[in-house]
């Protein structure tokens, strides 16, 4: 056998030929499997996060649209109409295309005209698995409910105290104060969630008198659902 420097050339080369062999296709199959779960891990482990920023969203869509539809009243001396996406009663202003549980619209009406000339300015859609509703086990009291506003079991239930108000929808006025339709303060609140998560419960609060907007998320307390202002 010949040996060049002391060393044997066949074993060199065999030696040579073991280290750029590369990875055996057991070696790759058992790689892809390590990845494969750590990623079903990660994934199933993101689940909670993921849904819970989804109902954030919708819960700041709602504030979002309920501020700068009252700034824009205020800043442009008109009225802007906030339209939740439920049935729409009899004499209501009626929104664009079908209303649905998930859907807010906001109509600019010019003073001096008609309610039927009012102008679409915004319409947003919910996340598709949030929607405007109450779940059964929400605080029910008038110490418990987000501003003392309802009894937790209408999702929207504006125009507290008025007799055949309008519960899903309200009007901002130049100075700022939220009324109905037809001059009535409007007060009340706005709950959306989850369908079967109690704990994904969020809700937004309206003073008539001022306008006052407030938001809620609803928290569990030493094992029982309590409210809290975000």
């Amino acid at each position: 056998m010949q040996r060049i420097g002391g060393k044997d050339l066949l074993r060199g080369h065999s030696g040579r030929a073991r280290r750029e062999r590369g990875f055996s296709l057991m070696e790759v199959l058992i790689v892809v499997a390590v990845l494969m779960i750590m990623g079903g891990v990660t994934f199933i482990s993101l689940q909670p996060v993921l849904k819970d920023s989804r109902v954030t969203t919708a819960y700041d869509y709602v504030l979002m649209v309920l501020r700068t539809s009252r700034q824009r009243a205020i800043t442009e001396r008109k009225q802007y109409i906030v339209c939740f996406g439920m049935d729409t009663p009899a004499g209501a202003l009626t929104p664009l295309g079908a209303p649905t549980a998930q859907s807010i619209q906001v109509f600019r009406w010019d003073a001096g005209t008609d309610l039927s000339a009012a102008v679409q300015v915004t319409a947003i859609q919910l996340p598709t698995d949030i929607q405007f509703q109450t779940l059964s086990g929400l605080p029910n009291s008038s110490t418990t409910v987000p501003d003392g506003f309802g009894s937790g079991n209408t999702a929207l239930d504006l125009d507290q105290g008025v007799a055949g108000g309008i519960r899903d929808q309200l009007m901002f006025m130049p100075d700022g104060s939220a009324v109905d339709t037809i001059g009535n303060a409007n007060s009340g609140i706005v709950y959306l969630a989850r369908t079967g998560e109690l704990y994904s419960s969020r809700a937004v609060t309206v003073y008539g008198a001022t306008g006052r907007i407030r938001g809620w998320r609803l928290l569990n307390t030493n094992g029982s659902p309590n409210w809290t202002e975000q």
